[in-house]
């Protein structure tokens, strides 16, 4: 069967995606599963992190968040299951069927639509290792999601409220700033730093009495002056500490994050801490297994019950997954692309 697969060239920009035969090994090992695959995500590859953990191969499989129905494996097949198949698995998710260790799974409810689930796994998984596992996150405090309106945004914004934290948010543009005003429950502010005229630090401060934020979630920082323009309206780290509280929580996407002196002296006077966010840490240690499982069932429950709205784009087939999927890793799709087979 075919699924869809990276073609590594020497840079990053030289990566192509194709679509290429694979094989699905017809007799299980221990633990193991056969799913039938009904939805598929699509993410941004990170080739550098494939690199450093020593994974790299021709071909690096595409789309890992999936949703299906088990036909062999369990006691009880025709579950319907989703979950994220691990870093190092040689199988694209496009494919029809992918065998995965049934410990990487969690049931999906029948109600729940194979997309909807699909889409949100994968940042519902960040959004909980943010804000409960490295963010320590409890009722009252106050969160500064920035770029809000991005998928994994929407999802941290939503399970803040659900733990009764007070949320602002930034948007980068003016439609963004729209779709957070009507977010339900709504954002106790929607900060636009697309607008010039708009400071960042001063809102925040303003909003929480000069106090400062407790936690940050950032969705990169501005590391220099000359930057690509989809860059620009990104914070420079000194901005985020200014607005950090005291025993706040700032936790990062930016892998190349570098603090000087200075900056390290002023999280050392609010007794603040930094965190890098890498979701992926959960399927490298078998030690988190049964933490990893029980926060994807949580997601599954939360979805089920509407806590979790995910933002969507129309379900894409699977003739057109190679053109979505380079428009993904170009970040180009604002909303989460889902493949529908």
């Amino acid at each position: 069967m075919k699924g869809l697969y990276c073609k590594v060239g020497e840079t990053a920009a030289e990566a192509k995606f194709v679509i290429q035969e694979t094989n699905v090994p017809s007799a299980l090992g221990s633990n193991q599963v056969k799913v039938q695959v009904k939805a598929c995500a699509l993410s941004p590859l990170d080739l550098k992190l494939h690199e450093d953990l020593k994974l790299q191969r021709d071909l690096v499989p595409v789309g890992r968040e999936i949703v299906g129905i088990v036909l062999q494996g369990f006691a009880f097949p025709f579950f319907h299951m989703t979950g994220i198949l691990p870093l190092d698995t040689a199988m694209s998710g496009l494919c029809e069927a992918v065998v995965i260790n049934e410990n990487h799974l969690v049931q999906k409810p029948e109600k729940l639509r194979w997309v909807e689930v699909a889409g949100a796994i994968r940042d519902g998984l960040r959004a909980y290792t943010a804000l409960h596992t490295l963010a320590r996150m409890v009722s009252g405090h106050t969160l500064l999601v920035l770029d809000g309106a991005s998928p994994f945004g929407v999802l941290s914004i939503q399970l803040a409220h659900y733990h009764g934290v007070k949320v602002l948010a930034s948007a980068l543009s003016s439609e963004d700033q729209k779709f957070l005003e009507q977010l339900r429950p709504s954002v106790a502010r929607v900060i636009g730093v697309w607008d010039t005229k708009v400071d960042l630090v001063d809102s925040c401060l303003e909003e929480t009495g000069g106090l400062g934020v407790d936690i940050v979630i950032d969705s990169g920082v501005r590391l220099h002056e000359e930057e690509p323009e989809a860059r620009c309206l990104l914070p420079y780290k000194h901005d985020i500490i200014t607005l950090l509280g005291v025993g706040g929580h700032w936790v990062t996407t930016e892998q190349n994050l570098q603090l000087d002196p200075p900056d390290s002296r002023s999280l050392f006077l609010k007794a603040a801490s930094l965190s890098f966010l890498n979701e992926e840490v959960w399927g490298a240690s078998s030690a988190r297994q049964g933490r990893y499982l029980h926060i994807m069932k949580d997601i599954v429950e939360k979805l089920s019950t509407g806590t979790l709205r995910p933002q969507l784009e129309d379900p894409v087939p699977l003739y057109d997954a190679t053109v979505s999927m380079e428009m993904v890793q170009k970040k180009q799709v604002r909303k989460r692309l889902v493949i529908q087979l």
